[in-house]
């Protein structure tokens, strides 16, 4: 058990301070866009880079390389947690699945119903995916601020509805947010994705494979006209979850390395002798085959993710002129806040209980009615992913920065309605088993 928590209590306190500088990136890029150098900081995020050849030119506004090249990073983590937990984590059984399953069913679909209820404008009913997806670092953050109120089962929860969460959101960008395909690029891309998946099934795993086929089904992607973020995820389940060297063959190795390193030449210079290096080289090799390329790489990439590419993308995005704006689209504003504070909060507690009272789901003994609702609530936190989709689904400027005021709005009083929920509840209060 010890292993098992360890691991994922790392994982919550990455969120947590993820979302504390979700907060600060969010705050900065308000205050910067309506101080005297607001003019500055649209520039900046419009500033063309890439490459550019007699014959051949390749280049995008530097917003567009953060939410088409950095967030493909972010997908590409996410793919990797998605593929871990189906494969041995919380979502790899029906019996571990069923009580996140339902809450992101209803965390998803009540909103979207919401949306598509409430909207009268034509205009702007692509934008019903923007409610759909939760930011599990902006709740995290939330529920570590209330420490040992919360028991860890509800962090799980959380965190295992939200991967539901976005497998739906990633599903609804790739069906509805993408634009004209063309076949043959595509078709190029998937034989590349196949080809890696067959050697993922063999159990060949290259890092320098794994990032220059990336790139490419990266560029194939875009120019195919399927919005790129995808590649992340179709690219992270060609990276095995495989382990080589089971522990007690890699203890008996090292002890083995152990004692040659101990009998080994000393030089007196800063280097190491031939029987040092020999032996660190087969350290390095065991340790290799020990890891899981799977488990590495989500570790690498999860602190890049957290601590630089959510914050950069907050900054870049969360930026809107108040002052500025002229024909803010109200009706839309109201709609999304309602679907994120309303739709979820309402959503996933409502069906959650609805599948309990029909018995489909067992909810662990420690996780109480009121914990339920307060943590549906938080996920009306829709940050990083709605803002996302809200760039996929508008074109016009004045309907994007309508929809971003909504989700701010609305995922401000989500965070708030759910803490206090969670605040005023006693742990021991009202036991749902």
């Amino acid at each position: 058990m010890k292993k098992i928590l360890t691991p994922f209590q790392s994982f919550i306190k990455i969120e947590g301070l993820s979302g504390l500088l979700l907060v600060l990136a969010t705050a900065v890029a308000l205050i910067w866009a309506n101080s005297p150098l607001s003019d500055l900081y649209f520039e900046i995020w419009q500033y063309d880079l890439g490459i550019a050849t007699e014959g051949f030119e390749f280049t995008k506004p530097l917003l567009l390389w953060i939410n088409d090249g950095l967030m493909a990073i972010f997908f590409f983590l996410i793919g990797l947690e998605i593929k871990r937990e189906v494969l041995i984590g919380e979502l790899n059984s029906v019996k571990k699945v069923a009580f996140p399953l339902f809450g992101a069913l209803g965390g998803m679909i009540i909103p979207v119903g919401v949306f598509l209820f409430l909207n009268q404008n034509p205009d702007t009913e692509g934008a019903w995916g923007v409610p759909m997806a939760t930011d599990i670092a902006f709740s995290l953050a939330v529920l570590n601020m209330l420490g040992k109120r919360v028991p860890l089962n509800l962090k799980i929860f959380l965190t295992a509805f939200a991967i539901v969460d976005d497998i739906g959101a990633v599903l609804v960008i790739a069906l509805f947010y993408s634009t004209s395909l063309k076949l043959v690029l595509l078709l190029i891309a998937f034989v590349i994705l196949g080809f890696l998946y067959y050697l993922s099934s063999r159990g060949f795993y290259s890092k320098f494979l794994i990032t220059f086929a990336g790139i490419a089904v990266w560029f194939l992607f875009l120019k195919a006209g399927i919005h790129p973020t995808l590649a992340g995820i179709l690219m992270a389940f060609a990276v095995p979850i495989r382990q080589d060297l089971k522990t007690s063959a890699f203890i008996e190795s090292i002890d083995g390395i152990y004692s040659d390193i101990k009998e080994a030449k000393v030089l007196d210079k800063p280097l190491l002798s031939d029987q040092q290096l020999q032996h660190v080289n087969n350290l390095e090799h065991i340790v290799d085959k020990f890891r899981s390329p799977l488990q590495s790489l989500e570790n690498n990439l999860h602190g890049w993710v957290a601590y630089f590419i959510i914050p950069v993308f907050a900054l870049a995005n969360a930026g809107i002129n108040l002052f500025g704006m002229t024909g803010v689209k109200w009706p839309l504003v109201f709609n999304i806040a309602v679907c994120l504070v309303l739709g979820k909060g309402l959503g996933i507690s409502l069906v959650v209980f609805l599948a309990k009272k029909l018995k489909w789901i067992t909810i662990p003994w420690d996780i109480n009615k009121k914990q339920i609702v307060g943590v549906s609530f938080l996920a009306g936190i829709g940050f990083t992913m709605a803002i996302f989709i809200a760039n996929l689904a508008f074109s016009s400027s004045v309907y994007l920065n309508s929809a971003k005021i909504g989700i701010l709005i609305g995922s401000a009083l989500a965070a708030v309605i759910g803490y206090i929920i969670l605040r005023m509840n006693k742990p021991a209060e009202n036991p749902i088993y």
